[in-house]
């Protein structure tokens, strides 16, 4: 059975800096593309970011591109979202899945409990 444990959201100010975590288990993790998503109060969940198995290349959103980096540590089953220069539309819960693009994960369903970000003044 998958298990995503999320950490490392926080509430912060528009322009700081979060690092979320995502540690894996239940999964082959280094034979496995992994995707960070998101949901806002009201919204469904969106798509953020993906990164190829053996983080040989990544996808973004055009809202975080260029502002937030997706990598991962297979020795450690973990799968890392850098988000910089953090604006108000960025609130949300964040979660992990395996999966690389938007179309990869509309059936998965083993969601963990997420990560809250908000970004408020």
């Amino acid at each position: 059975q998958v298990e995503l444990v999320e950490s490392g959201g926080a509430l912060a100010q528009p322009g700081d800096d979060l690092r979320l975590s995502c540690v894996a288990s239940g999964l082959t993790f280094d034979t496995q593309a992994m995707s960070w998503v998101r949901q806002a109060p009201g919204k469904g969940r969106e798509w953020v970011a993906g990164i190829y198995s053996d983080g040989s290349d990544a996808f973004y959103a055009d809202d975080v591109k260029d502002r937030f980096t997706i990598s991962r540590n297979n020795a450690k089953n973990t799968v890392y979202l850098q988000m910089n220069m953090l604006k108000p539309e960025d609130t949300a819960r964040y979660y992990c899945a395996p999966g690389l693009l938007p179309e990869h994960i509309t059936s998965f369903n083993s969601w963990g409990q997420g990560t809250q970000v908000t970004v408020s003044k």
